[in-house]
């Protein structure tokens, strides 16, 4: 069960819940986020809701089956909405545009690639500054340094920044200059840092992981929100099959069906979901119908000589198109009445 508190609750009244709710067999979890306070109860005895509805002090009950709790759509019907500032959301009803390189290079590639967004009307870079890589040898990233000169160059043109973090030690320095914290798939399992990006009030984007099921993805993200940072979204960004005409097979029947299961935001990856640049455009489009509430992907001036991904990785004039499609398609499923 999921207790919503109301913010003027006593601590008389709390530990009379608490005990209430103990007595019927339950293990009691207080949770403290940005947003509000809730008590999980786990447990499988049945009892009578109203008992512990009427108790003082308390804003709402929901009883939950889901293994996971506090992202499911079971107790918080109206999708969640987040707000990066400036007038730019992550949203049920909207399409977000991510578009970016895989990592970040340069001075000079950061403001071709800024001139580019803009111009297309895309208000967030994705992009990489910790890079995780198969091969000890391949570019790993311009750290900490290059992150800063990115932010210096994306607030000044109103552009908000999705990076990765690979690490806890990494979050605090990097706290000032994020405004999205991405969990790549390599790390979606990493429940310490998971735990500690519940302790943040910017946002997380959580990726599938490479051979993670739908179940397992949104239990990383109720460690997010369990430490305490409701600002969450979720990603599908293909998984690890037997397939090898593909770097991986995009499951968009994961968009729906993470839709209906919970009420955090999904985006859809088709850049690392199918790996080869030619169908990423398709993907995309695959996402936003299959009902995606935004497209994250990769853009590079001259991909050839991007340092990391470049075969996955839109040019501009592409990018350009894309972005216009995504648009237009987005405003064509809005028009359909689906069964």
């Amino acid at each position: 069960m999921i207790v919503q508190l109301k913010e003027e609750i006593t601590d008389l009244q709390k530990d009379k819940l608490i005990n209430e709710i103990s007595q019927i067999g339950y293990k009691i979890t207080e949770v403290k986020t940005q947003l509000g306070d809730y008590l999980i109860g786990i447990g499988k005895n049945d009892f009578d809701i109203r008992k512990i509805g009427q108790q003082e002090g308390i804003k709402d009950i929901h009883i939950v089956s889901d293994e996971y709790k506090l992202v499911s759509k079971k107790w918080k019907v109206k999708p969640t909405s987040i707000d990066l500032g400036d007038g730019i959301f992550i949203k049920d009803g909207d399409m977000a545009i991510m578009a970016g390189p895989c990592s970040i290079e340069s001075e000079d590639q950061i403001v071709k690639i800024i001139n580019h967004l803009k111009a297309t009307g895309i208000t967030m870079m994705r992009g990489g500054v910790f890079k995780p890589r198969s091969s000890p040898y391949a570019f790993r990233g311009l750290g900490i340094d290059g992150l800063k000169l990115w932010f210096g160059l994306a607030k000044e043109a109103c552009i908000k920044i999705v990076t990765e973090v690979m690490q806890v030690s990494q979050i605090e320095e990097m706290y000032p200059y994020v405004d999205v914290y991405q969990v790549g798939a390599r790390n979606t399992q990493n429940f310490n840092l998971l735990d500690e990006l519940g302790k943040v009030d910017k946002a997380v984007m959580i990726k599938r992981g490479i051979s993670g099921t739908i179940e397992e993805l949104l239990q990383s993200a109720e460690y997010v929100f369990s430490g305490g940072n409701e600002k969450l979204i979720l990603c599908e960004r293909g998984i690890r099959t037997y397939e090898r005409a593909s770097r991986n097979t995009l499951d968009l029947n994961a968009v729906p069906i993470l839709k209906a299961k919970s009420h955090l935001p999904v985006i859809v990856d088709p850049s690392h979901g199918i790996g080869i640049r030619e169908y990423v455009p398709q993907m995309a489009l695959a996402g936003v119908m299959a009902g995606a509430d935004g497209i994250i992907y990769e853009t590079h001036e001259i991909p050839e000589k991007a340092y990391s991904d470049g075969q996955q990785t839109l040019d501009f004039a592409q990018s350009a198109l894309l972005a216009d499609w995504i648009r237009k398609t987005f405003a064509m499923r809005k028009s359909f009445t689906l069964i």
